[in-house]
């Protein structure tokens, strides 16, 4: 019986590792017991490799497949089954084509376990399927429980920014101000930093009203492409 795509992909993943890579990719990415991803596991391969696996069998894998993709232990699998959503939803030829992709990662969200695998995807699929018809779903995520959610809300507005549209991320980095998680405020602030490339004038309206009681880290990072001055300013607020 001919391997199924899902299957060749692994394969082809698998046989490309590198255990010292991997090694130093799982201390990076936080596995140790009681960190953001315990237990995930590397094969230790570069992003560019997972990249090329997955442009290489993207128009042609199903939604089941990626499925299988998405579940497996292997951290360079879930990898590539989100860049073949990003491939699937950006090469559809009908909204209902996008809409069957976006539908599909939505509820898997919790299995792109973590930053690298949220970043990647979600202003892409979910940013750009929300644009112009309603942000309610992100702010349903921002309430979640689970952080890659939470952070999914979050930077999927990426896509909301880069068009312009801003009161989005402002309001959901204000629901999110007192959010417990380092990861949280690293995303929050990398919003937080693109909305000023777009609107200086509006992050520094955001900042003059809660520079005092952000995270410092979510401060720092929303403060990076401001001038000198302005952000010692902002940073002696906190």
């Amino acid at each position: 019986m001919d391997m199924n795509l899902s299957d060749r992909i692994l394969q082809e993943l698998s046989a490309g590792q590198n255990p010292e890579k991997a090694r130093l990719m799982a201390r990076f990415f936080k596995t140790g017991k009681g960190k953001y991803a315990e237990g995930d596991l590397f094969w230790g391969l570069t992003s560019a490799a997972v990249q090329k696996t997955a442009r290489k069998y993207a128009a042609g894998i199903s939604l089941r497949e990626v499925d299988a993709l998405l579940a497996h232990p292997f951290h360079e699998a879930r990898s590539c089954a989100v860049v073949i959503l990003v491939w699937q939803y950006q090469h559809a030829k009908t909204p209902q084509e996008r809409k069957a992709v976006f539908d599909f990662f939505v509820p898997r969200l919790p299995r792109a376990n973590n930053w690298d695998l949220i970043d990647v995807s979600v202003y892409k699929i979910i940013g750009a399927q929300l644009f112009g018809s309603g942000a309610e779903l992100l702010f349903r995520l921002a309430e979640s429980c689970n952080l890659w959610e939470q952070r999914a809300a979050v930077v999927s507005t990426l896509y909301f920014i880069k068009r312009g549209k801003l009161d989005v991320t402002f309001a959901l980095c204000e629901k999110l101000l007192s959010h417990p998680h380092d990861l949280m405020h690293k995303a929050c602030g990398w919003m937080l930093r693109e909305a000023g490339k777009q609107d200086e004038a509006a992050l520094c309206a955001f900042l003059d009203k809660f520079a005092a009681v952000m995270p410092r880290t979510m401060l720092r990072y929303s403060v990076e492409k401001l001038s000198p001055h302005k952000r010692t300013f902002y940073m002696k607020k906190r």
